[in-house]
């Protein structure tokens, strides 16, 4: 499983990388600090693992992996070229999910690239990219077929699909929410590998004060987004990037006395991976 970590510039997404797969990858308080993307794998913690090898004498256990993707954040303007934003865009296509991490916090250290803290807008002008990029792959893809649908039947019925998406994707809708029940049609959606059709769990970067009851009482943040993530169909998860990037320091024992004392039962990267498996599924 490939998941791709996006976002605007300075919201964490760096600081959540390095926390998921101690990684070192460079975070710093300005945009683009992120150009190449960096990748860490992660195996998925499961104590059945060890029960079942004590069971059987397994020599060698091994663990499901995840492998993690820091693509640089995305800006205004990114499937135009804005800050290298189509080398970014081509980096998600590889992903088989998308973990949009979301600013859902306060820090006057921290610039924010639209100079105030606003989660649904941040996720908007996110979509919006993914969206005009998958227009510009889509209209290549209805201007080959064009020609071929003269004396083709199926390139007319791929062709009827394509018009019928394009206009989905321009009313600012995401592929995901495209339905048809059409095998072909159904077959050549997957084929088109399109930003907007895979998964998104949106990661609630929060401040450490709103851990403990999970973001309940962030209401103009955490919840704006649970609500939003309901109606698309996505999952959300709370962390605090900071909090995280602590804990990947700490033995397990320290962890655990940590969390505790946090009133957390789990970290940020166990919650993840828990969601992906079961949202991915």
């Amino acid at each position: 499983m490939k998941l791709g970590i996006v976002g605007l510039p300075n919201v964490g997404k760096s600081t959540l990388f390095n926390s998921l797969t101690k990684a070192g990858a460079e975070s710093a308080n300005y945009p683009f600090c992120t150009i190449d993307p960096n990748v860490g794998v992660v195996t998925v913690p499961d104590k059945r693992l060890d029960v079942l090898g004590e069971m059987y004498h397994t020599k060698k256990i091994i663990p499901a992996a995840i492998e993690f993707v820091d693509i640089a954040g995305l800006v205004k303007g990114a499937s135009k070229g804005e800050g290298l934003g189509n080398q970014f865009l081509a980096n998600i296509r590889e992903v088989d999910a998308i973990v949009h991490v979301v600013r859902c916090f306060e820090n006057t250290n921290i610039v924010h690239v639209d100079g105030s803290i606003d989660p649904l807008r941040d996720i908007e002008t996110i979509n919006l990219e993914l969206i005009f990029s998958d227009l510009e792959v889509l209209e290549r893809r209805i201007s080959k077929t064009v020609k071929l649908s003269r004396n083709d039947k199926m390139a007319a019925k791929e062709l009827d699909l394509q018009n019928r998406l394009k206009a989905h994707l321009e009313e600012n809708k995401m592929a995901k929410s495209f339905v048809t029940e059409d095998e072909d049609e159904q077959a050549w959606l997957a084929e088109y590998n399109l930003l907007t059709a895979k998964p998104v769990i949106f990661a609630a970067n929060v401040s450490e004060d709103d851990l403990a009851d999970d973001g309940v009482n962030n209401a103009g943040g955490v919840q704006a987004v649970r609500e939003y993530a309901k109606e698309e169909d996505c999952e959300v998860f709370v962390v605090c990037a900071e909090i995280e990037e602590e804990i990947s320091q700490l033995d397990d024992d320290e962890k655990s006395m940590f969390l505790e004392d946090l009133g957390l039962e789990e970290s940020g990267l166990e919650k993840l991976i828990k969601q992906a498996i079961i949202f991915l599924d």
